[in-house]
């Protein structure tokens, strides 16, 4: 009795030995040392019947099921001879491991050592879903296991004999459990029993391996400039935690070779990805494109972070389907945030690839300096100081007059907060602080080369919080706000390279200048009253609004017409946001001047259930030369994803430009997914076009062996047998 039981628990952990390896925590954990701690556990057999014949072989007969762990063995009848050392299990035998690996089997003989054995009618299933059934399977040297006259599958086999939707076919398969690998011999590919491809040898990883060397799904993309091609991944496993993946692309205009490279670090990871290109589309010229990201902990809080992007010229992402950018901005970075200070540097280039911008006259290369440090005065004043030093520098590669501008700026401030909540609820919050910059200038006439200026600046900012509790359970935020701010900048003619932009929008409400950088400030007396409200209900139903506007003195000619901020008195910032038990989330910000006309203005939603998800978007805008836009602005956004059936998926994306009556883009996608396959097909337009980029169709058509060669992700529908 005490023999068998090892015995019987040995042969189970042997033999569903993939599953095992999947459970493992340590990297340097194998199968066998968890084979060894399967064995150390308590062991537990059962049976109707358990008996010693005359010639002294021990019999267990009668639902017999032997477990250890997560090991789990059931069989009709054991037999065990103690002078050959032989073990034979009838059936029908089954040796679970934790759900994550099933052997079937009809009868199993097995040596002394557990080392070598052969099964009959055997199958072995992974994950409950890939099967490898065969005829007979043999154990040799205690990790090889034989396979004879194979049939493999991720596909649902139906009880009736009808053919899964695919299938390989082979000769012999041998399953390396130390490697996790399976070897094919004499192999078929089939569709519906329909031989397909056949490979005299193939190997694969076993589905339980997360990391193999192979190829990955293949996909064919067709461009109306590029034509057909074909692109096949292959996946470099190059340790446990680096890899490489090489992508040709190869169809009759186009010879590309993709790569990525990834790393991962105690403290840190890195990525590295591009392609290298010769084309009809700009023939005889080398083409490519390389970007690279990552970030470290380095010692003391410090994090630095990176991100290069670059490419050969300024229509190959658009042409090669990566993302359309219209700048390339790369950037190292060195930063530290902790409670009382914050500190980040980093060094930005950019690159264009606008035909309206030429390289040598933006401001490529940019320097960025920032420290700020916090204290909380215990004296009387109370609140909290802030200091801070912020550095910035812009380059351009021209050294013309004017168009060559390049500008430094050192900015020190100082500022102190303090807030005071009374017993009425009137909560008051007081600000006192002064800046000064200075800049130093290079290659414009108009400018002296150093200036110097200086900004104080108050401001009382009182607010009124009010609360309702409605009958219903919903509750009610009202929030009055009135902010007295005053400014005085001693020298305003300097150069606007920073701040060409500005937005009015509720995060900048209070703000004493809003201008985006500090090489703008505004200057003068200001008052806003503005509010906010808040609806929340029972169920997630909730609704958020805030109604401002801000009056200056003195008008400030520096703020754009589309800004909202020019005059004395600003236009009405109205924005909300609605949000409802239903999946549904609307949000809508815009600006509306004296003629109640809405000078800018955008709305975003979206909404989803179970199989619907829906969003979109609009924007709106004035011309406004100030900001490169002598045309008004107006372009609608949506994308939807529909589930049609257990099986269908179909998605689609357009984006329409209203004022010019025509549209940017559209794309629609199909996919069909069970338990085994996944099929995605897609085709965009994209009619846009440049003096380098021109309007082009894309199709894209994928198919991938999900539970097996792909990981799949959601739910999954099972094919009918019936």
């Amino acid at each position: 009795m005490r023999r068998l039981l090892p015995l019987l628990l040995s042969s189970a952990v042997f033999f569903s030995g993939p599953g095992l390896a999947l459970a493992q925590t340590s990297e340097t954990s194998t199968p066998a040392s968890d084979t060894a701690q399967q064995q150390d556990q308590p062991a537990l057999l059962v049976a109707d019947m358990i008996f010693i014949t005359p010639d002294r072989k021990l019999v267990a007969e009668g639902n017999v099921e032997a477990f250890q762990g997560d090991v789990k063995l059931s069989a009709q009848r054991v037999v065990f001879d103690r002078e050959s050392g032989e073990l034979t299990l009838e059936g029908p035998i089954r040796i679970d491991q934790g759900g994550r690996s099933t052997v079937l089997a009809d009868s199993a003989q097995l040596d002394d050592g557990i080392q070598n054995g052969l099964l009959t009618g055997a199958r072995l299933v992974f994950d409950q879903q890939v099967q490898i059934a065969s005829v007979q399977a043999t154990r040799a040297a205690g990790r090889y296991t034989q396979f004879s006259k194979v049939s493999a599958t991720s596909c649902h086999v139906c009880a009736d004999g009808r053919p899964p939707l695919w299938q390989i076919r082979a000769r012999k398969v041998t399953h390396d459990q130390l490697e996790r690998q399976l070897y094919f011999e004499g192999a078929q590919f089939r569709i519906l029993d329909v031989p397909v491809f056949y490979f005299p040898t193939l190997r694969l990883p076993d589905p339980t391996l997360d990391r193999a060397t192979g190829f990955l799904v293949p996909s064919i993309r067709t461009t109306s400039q590029l034509g057909t091609g074909v692109k096949t991944p292959y996946f470099f496993k190059l340790g446990d935690h680096r890899d490489l993946t090489l992508t040709p692309y190869l169809s009759s205009k186009t010879t590309t070779l993709g790569y990525r490279y990834r790393q991962a670090f105690k403290n840190g990871r890195i990525q590295f990805e591009g392609a290298y290109t010769r084309d009809d589309v700009q023939q005889e010229q080398d083409r490519g494109y390389f970007f690279a990201n990552g970030w470290f902990n380095l010692p003391n809080d410090f994090r630095l972070t990176f991100d290069v992007q670059t490419a050969s010229d300024d229509s190959y992402l658009a042409d090669y389907g990566l993302p359309d950018y219209d700048r390339l901005r790369s950037e190292i970075a060195l930063e530290r945030i902790k409670r009382d200070t914050a500190f980040r540097t980093s060094f930005i280039h950019y690159k264009t690839l606008r035909d309206s911008e030429e390289q040598d006259e933006i401001p490529s290369q940019v320097f960025d300096l920032f420290y700020q440090k916090r204290y909380f005065p215990a004296s009387a004043v109370g609140g909290e100081v802030r200091l801070g030093f912020v550095t910035h520098t812009h380059t351009r590669t021209s050294d013309e007059d004017t168009i060559g501008r390049d500008v430094a700026r050192a900015t020190f401030d100082a500022q102190w907060l303090r807030s005071w909540t009374f017993a009425s609820g009137l909560r008051a919050d007081a600000e006192l602080g002064a800046s000064v910059d200075t800049f130093d200038i290079r290659n414009d006439s108009a400018y002296p080369d150093q200036i110097t200026r200086s900004t104080p600046r108050a401001a009382l900012t009182l607010r009124y919080p009010m609360t309702r509790r409605e009958a219903s359970g919903a509750t009610q935020f009202l929030e009055p706000i009135a902010q007295f701010g005053w400014t005085h900048v001693s020298d305003t003619d300097v150069p606007d390279d920073e701040s060409t932009f500005q937005e009015f929008d509720q995060g900048n409400l209070l703000s004493l200048s809003r201008f985006p950088a500090e090489d703008r400030r505004e200057d003068g007396t200001t008052a806003v009253v503005g509010v906010n409200w808040a609806r929340y209900a029972p169920g997630g139903w909730r609704a958020l609004a805030t109604v401002g506007q801000v009056f200056r003195s003195t008008a400030d000619p520096n703020f754009t017409a589309t800004s909202g901020l020019q005059g004395t008195s600003s236009d009405l910032l109205l924005a909300g946001q609605i949000k409802t038990n239903n999946g549904l989330t609307l949000a809508a910000r815009g600006l509306m001047d004296g003629d109640f006309s809405f000078t800018k203005a955008e709305l975003r939603g979206t909404w989803a259930n179970e199989g619907t998800q829906l969003g979109g978007s609009y924007i709106w805008q004035q011309p406004d030369p100030a900001e490169n836009l002598d045309m008004e602005t107006s372009e609608i956004r949506l994308t939807a994803r529909q589930r049609l059936d257990e099986n269908w998926r179909a998605n689609a994306l357009a984006r329409y430009d209203l004022a010019e009556s025509e549209p940017l883009r559209l794309g629609l996608g199909v996919t069909y997914e069970n338990e085994c396959v996944q099929v995605n097909m897609s085709v965009s337009r994209r009619y846009t076009s440049t003096s380098s980029i021109e309007p082009s169709t894309e199709f894209g058509f994928t198919v991938a062996l999900t539970g097996y060669a792909v990981e799949g992700g959601g739910k999954k529908y099972k094919r009918k047998c019936s």
